[in-house]
Formats: structure tokens, C-alpha cells, sequence
């Protein structure tokens, strides 16, 4: 008799509520010396958030297995370690986004961000901490060692210059430009699609996933990756400070450019469900295993309805 799927919106919760639980286990304690340091760390990550990038290894993972396997042990523990980790190498982007010689923002998640609850000297080292304990995750994971140096390479490659942090650099010197879409979708591929992506493939990595499934979930990551960034564009001039959990009208009001501001609200909304279709046509070849993926991703495309 075949096993039910909890329903989406169970699924993703019970997720969130498991890194979150993970996260914590992982995490230095905040009594231990420098204390000041580790409350910082623990701040910037528990506590909040949508929990997307750690949802989509669990998702690609499972994706990954053949019709009717199961998780082994070992796949679960390293699927939680890959989890973890996209979301530490978030959570210190974050507070390093925040500081004032980059965004300059007071709230995030809907509370101080770290610079304002501690100070920018502790913020800034609290990003600095978290970054490489992630790394240390991937390294402690119990699979082969070789879809370990995958893992870790991934992970260093969608983080640094020509991912993340090189998007980010590509961003602050894009204010008050005028960017063609190509270049805004290169800044934004960079910037928030890296590591998006990286989430998707950690999760086919550490189950061992074969070279057609890896180009499904290539295909859907970098469609993902993408919508994520269009929603949020969206989102900062339709939600409020309330719904958002940070500042909204940041990007329009640091005059940054946006596909709101190159498109307008409805030609990012189209643009945004081109991107699920693609999404969607990535993971047919994957089957039933990918319901999870396709879930995530009409769950990112509806953030703003």
C-alpha cells in the first residue's frame, strides 16, 4: 500500500522545524568562551526564516533516490550536515548584507539585525565564524569521501567571486546604473541564484546521484534560483516591513536596479512564471520523486500573491 506525502505546507514546516533543531545541535554553545561571539553566531541563524535553501537539499535529495528507496542513514545525517551548512553560508551572508558599509539595514527576520543587537565588530566576526563551520559540516559528513570534495568544492565555488559574494560586489556597484536585463540576470545568477543552486545540487550530491538526474536538477536549480530573486524584487514593493521581516522599499530607495524597475510589477510576474514552467519542465525526467521540487517552486513564485 502505498505511503501518503504529508501535504506541502506540513512538509515544509516540519522542515524548517528540523534544521532549526539541527542547526542548534550543530552550533556552538553560547556559554562557551568567546561568549559574546557564539550568542552572536546562534542569533544570526536560529531563530527564523523561511528555511528555502535547507528545504531544497531535503527536497533534491529525495528527488535523487530511485522510485521507492529510502534514505539510508548515513544519506539522512549527510543531507542534514549539507543543510546546515547552505544555511550557515546564508545566515553569515546575511549579517555581513547588513552592516552599514553595505545595506545599512536595522531589521531582519522581523528583529535587530546583528550589528544593532551586538555591535559591527561582533557581527562582522560572527559572519566570519559561521562561514567555515560550514564547511566543517560538509567535511564531517558520512558518505564517500569523494562526493565529500564535491560537496566542499560546490559549496566554495557558489559562495566566492563568481557566485555570491562576486554578485553582491556586482550589486554595489550597480547603484543608481541602468542594467540590461542579461546583466541584471548575470548580477542576480551570481548573487542569490549560487547559492540556491548549490542547495539543489548538495542534495543529489550526497545521495549520489546519477549524471540525468544531476541535469534535471541543474535545469530546475538555475530556474530557482532565479525566481527567488524576481519574488523577492516583487515583494520589496508590494509587501510591507511586516510581511517581509526586513526593511521594505530598501532596493527603490538605494535606487538599486530591480526587475520591478526594468520590467514593472506585471512583466516580473509574467517573467516569474515563465521561470516556474521551466522549473517544472526540468523535473519531469526526475518522475514522481521531484513532486517535492516542483512544490518549492510554485511555493517561491507565490510568495507575493
Amino acid at each position: 500500500m502505498p505511503v501518503t506525502q504529508p501535504a506541502f505546507s506540513d512538509w515544509i514546516k516540519s522542515t524548517a522545524a528540523h534544521i532549526e533543531t539541527v542547526i542548534d545541535e550543530f552550533m556552538t554553545e553560547a556559554d562557551q568562551t568567546p561568549e559574546r561571539l557564539h550568542e552572536a553566531m546562534r542569533y544570526a541563524v536560529l531563530g527564523g526564516g523561511k528555511r528555502i535553501r535547507a528545504a531544497l537539499v531535503y527536497a533534491a535529495g529525495e528527488a535523487s533516490l530511485s522510485a521507492g528507496a529510502n534514505l539510508s542513514s548515513a544519506q539522512a545525517s549527510a543531507l542534514d550536515h549539507a543543510a546546515a551548512a547552505v544555511e550557515l553560508i546564508h545566515a553569515y551572508s546575511l549579517v555581513h548584507d547588513d552592516l552599514p558599509c553595505m545595506d545599512n539595514d536595522d531589521l531582519r527576520r522581523g528583529r535587530p539585525t546583528v550589528h544593532r543587537q551586538f555591535d559591527e565588530a561582533t557581527a562582522m566576526l560572527a559572519g566570519d565564524a559561521l562561514q567555515p563551520l560550514a564547511f566543517e559540516l560538509l567535511a564531517q559528513m558520512p558518505v564517500a569521501p569523494a562526493l565529500v570534495v564535491q560537496a566542499v568544492e560546490l559549496l566554495a565555488r557558489s559562495a566566492g567571486s563568481l557566485g555570491m559574494a562576486g554578485g553582491q560586489a556586482i550589486d554595489c556597484a550597480a547603484v543608481g546604473q541602468s542594467l540590461t536585463q542579461d546583466q541584471l540576470q548575470l548580477m542576480h545568477t551570481m548573487k542569490t541564484g549560487a547559492m540556491l543552486q548549490a542547495s539543489v545540487l548538495l542534495g543529489g550530491i550526497v545521495v549520489g546521484a546519477g549524471s540525468a538526474a544531476r541535469e534535471g536538477l541543474e535545469r530546475y536549480a538555475a530556474a530557482v534560483g532565479l525566481a527567488f530573486q524576481v519574488a523577492d524584487d516583487i515583494l520589496d514593493v508590494t509587501a510591507d516591513t511586516a510581511v517581509l521581516g526586513k526593511t521594505a522599499g530598501k532596493d527603490q530607495q538605494a535606487n538599486k536596479p530591480t526587475y520591478v524597475s526594468l520590467l514593472g510589477v506585471d512583466g516580473a510576474r509574467d517573467f516569474l512564471e515563465t521561470l516556474r514552467l521551466e522549473a517544472h519542465a526540468a523535473l519531469r525526467p526526475l518522475g514522481p520523486t521531484g513532486q517535492r521540487l516542483a512544490e518549492i517552486a510554485d511555493y517561491i513564485v507565490g510568495r507575493d500573491r
